[in-house]
């Protein structure tokens, strides 16, 4: 059972990581505007859930991540990142203890790699860890509150108070298809997309490539805290903090509307005839109209009008910075 069962459901497109869950129930923007009111769900099940146990879990994902987690108190959630070597982000893990055991809510076919690179580092630790995504599945819901009966992942600041307030809650797969049923509205991929690119809340494998460093996409403080120990890709962390000039910077675009054209992933993004970026996400917002986040280079000046070249043609777009870089 997924929401792609219920009455109206429309997938999502084929190719894209949501592609196997509801995109929209027929009426985006009214499914937008129910999560901004705080009612609905939206099924997220084909996210990776992995399971970490034992006594010492807390304390080796602290020396893993890039978050603060020795002192987590249980049903306290984090949003958190493993790094490679060279401080360039592998994983984004939504993270939370339930007092026994770290659930990590991860991108959709994820999980897998995750465990492995996880009991690569086990050694002779007290941890087991277990994917898990078969037995559970997530559901996100529009409540900063944590749900007293399942484990449940609050969406952090800055990132809440851009209007992607919600929580993210780890539910038995077999109990999906009743909780999509008694919500009282349901809200496709669509709709919570357009939030989170709105809030420009980044996401792995959408704002992310193969050599994104944290300060890039606003993960400094949310997802990084400065003041803990070493981990894997420290030193890059704290070099860029320190000289603050990292090589790219996460934008929100506000699209020219009068082309109707929404650029897909990776388009090309332009300042005049020199090529300075690339588009994350496109979404068609409710009250601001089709926006898209960008990763451009740094130096490119945040008044300057962009151009995005697409198939079906070049689409102006004015930049609005979140970062402090």
């Amino acid at each position: 059972m997924s929401s792609l069962d219920l009455p109206h459901a429309v997938a999502g497109p084929a190719g894209t990581a949501d592609e196997s869950i509801a995109w929209h129930f027929g009426d985006p923007h009214r499914e937008q505007r129910l999560l901004v009111e705080g009612i609905g769900i939206v099924d997220i099940s084909n996210r990776g859930v992995v399971t970490v146990t034992g006594p010492d879990r807390l304390t080796w994902l602290h020396t893993l991540t890039t978050q603060y987690l020795e002192n987590l108190q249980p049903h306290e959630s984090a949003l958190v990142l493993i790094l490679s070597p060279h401080g360039h982000v592998e994983h984004e893990l939504h993270l939370v203890d339930d007092g026994e055991t770290s659930w990590l809510i991860v991108e959709p076919g994820t999980a897998d790699s995750l465990k492995k690179y996880l009991k690569s580092m086990q050694f002779m630790l007290r941890v087991e860890i277990t994917n898990v995504t078969s037995q559970f599945a997530a559901v996100w819901e529009p409540i900063a509150e944590v749900d007293p009966l399942h484990p449940t992942w609050l969406v952090p600041e800055p990132f809440a108070g851009r209007g992607l307030l919600g929580r993210e809650v780890i539910i038995a797969r077999e109990d999906l298809n009743s909780r999509l049923e008694k919500a009282p509205a349901q809200s496709g991929s669509w709709a919570l997309e357009a939030l989170r690119v709105a809030a420009a809340m980044p996401r792995m494998g959408a704002e992310t490539d193969h050599k994104t460093l944290p300060h890039e996409v606003g993960w400094i403080g949310s997802a990084v805290h400065l003041q803990k120990g070493c981990y894997r890709g420290q030193e890059t962390v704290a070099r860029v903090q320190n000289l603050g000039k990292p090589p790219r910077r996460l934008v929100l675009l506000h699209l020219d509307g009068s082309a109707e054209i929404l650029p897909g992933h990776g388009a090309p993004v332009f300042a005049g005839d020199k090529e300075v970026g690339w588009v994350g996400t496109g979404a068609r917002h409710y009250e601001l109209g089709p926006v898209a986040t960008a990763i451009v280079k740094r130096n490119v000046p945040i008044e300057a009008i962009l151009t995005i070249r697409t198939d079906e043609g070049e689409v102006p777009a004015a930049q609005e910075n979140y970062l402090t870089i």
